[in-house]
């Protein structure tokens, strides 16, 4: 045991801390679960599930809730309906329609584009869905960003305002500048190591490239075609690459074929990539530990495989101090010594919407984005 077992068994994200039976947890990772088990408020109903179009969860009988309100994700977890329907609905005026219509209680994450227009609608609740980050993804297995200059240039080539602002989101729900690699507003917040960068410099940008031997080569650039704010945001890595004096080719695809094509250690030429752009919510971001490309130790499978052993040693030097003040200190280390590594670059950050019915009650305990519904009820 360590100081951060609560914290990284707690952790509430994509990543989180699954505990799995004995008999399953011995399966081989490439065979397929059959059983969806939990010990929550719901049951998974797998007989009514439909890939690609609904999952179906119903109320547990055998959940027993703790006495305490509920607040985040402790306290109780009584569910007020027996039965909850996800619905994919992948065309955002058809997901709105069925929305003002009252087919669909909820949309989870409202396409930046229909903020302000909903926001007008008294029979609808826009709110804020929790804060996240624009991850511009590196390939740093070939070039030009295996070199650390070709990183930096990139890092100093951004402007985070653009990136929200094309992404869609309205000016309130954006921040116009973000210095840490953490989330702003988050508990490990700090500016360390981040003052260079505080400006975009296109001529410090295309310098350091040159530095880093780039002359001119096919950068790939992975471009989701289906998520129109991944769209924007890759759109704007191109322009900003363009700027800088790149060679940018665009390859189109759907989001599922990027998750696999991200997968691939292939030179960019034979069929790999340079780049790609995702997003991360806060709690996937907050920490040298929660963050994805700022957790990821040398020898990692994350697509992009960073590896800086100076930001390992200091990540581990952090996880083990116990005294606050030196916590702090080695934190700013950690993430000035990230501006020098530059795992990913940090292209801005915003807060995410949902929209709701306005007669759903509780939405004001829906907590960053997390899907608590035993909070809401009629």
């Amino acid at each position: 045991p360590f100081g951060m077992v609560l914290d990284a068994l707690a952790k509430p994200s994509g990543f989180p801390p699954v505990i799995l039976p004995e008999r399953i947890a011995k399966m081989p990772a490439t065979a397929p679960l059959t059983e969806v088990l939990g010990s929550g408020p719901f049951i998974f109903k797998r007989d009514e599930w439909v890939p690609g179009n609904k999952a179906v969860f119903v109320r547990n009988p055998n959940y027993s809730a703790r006495s305490e309100p509920p607040s985040g994700l402790s306290g109780s977890k009584k569910s007020n309906f027996d039965r909850i329907e996800w619905l994919y609905l992948p065309d955002a005026n058809s997901a709105i329609s069925a929305l003002k219509n009252g087919e669909v209680d909820l949309i989870e994450q409202l396409p930046p584009d229909y903020i302000t227009p909903l926001r007008a609608d008294k029979n609808i609740k826009v709110g804020s869905g929790g804060a996240y980050q624009g991850f511009l993804v590196l390939n740093h297995l070939f070039p030009p960003f295996n070199n650390p200059k070709a990183r930096q240039a990139l890092a100093h080539a951004v402007n985070q305002e653009r990136f929200t602002a094309a992404m869609g989101y309205p000016l309130d729900m954006r921040v116009t500048y973000c210095a840490t690699y953490f989330i702003c507003g988050g508990p490990n917040e700090t500016a360390a190591g981040a003052e260079p960068y505080r400006k975009t410099d296109l001529a410090q940008a295309k310098k350091l490239l040159a530095e880093s031997g780039y002359k001119g080569e096919k950068v790939v650039l992975l471009v989701p075609s289906d998520v129109t704010y991944l769209n924007a945001e890759a759109l704007m890595a191109a322009q900003t690459m363009r700027n800088m004096g790149m060679n940018v080719d665009m390859q189109t695809m759907d989001w599922a074929s990027i998750g696999a094509r991200r997968a691939k250690k292939d030179a960019p030429e034979a069929g790999g990539w340079n780049m790609y752009v995702t997003v991360a919510g806060e709690f996937d971001v907050n920490s040298p530990i929660a963050n994805a490309y700022l957790s990821a130790a040398c020898g990692n499978s994350l697509p992009g495989w960073p590896c800086d052993k100076p930001l390992d040693e200091l990540r581990t030097a952090w996880i083990k101090e116990t005294v606050p003040a030196k916590r702090k200190e080695l934190l700013d280390a950690f993430q000035t010594r990230a501006y020098e590594a530059v795992p990913y670059v940090n292209a801005g950050q915003y807060s995410a919407a949902y929209a709701a019915r306005a007669n759903l009650k509780g939405l004001d305990k829906l907590w960053a984005g997390m899907p608590t519904f035993w909070m809401l009820d009629k």
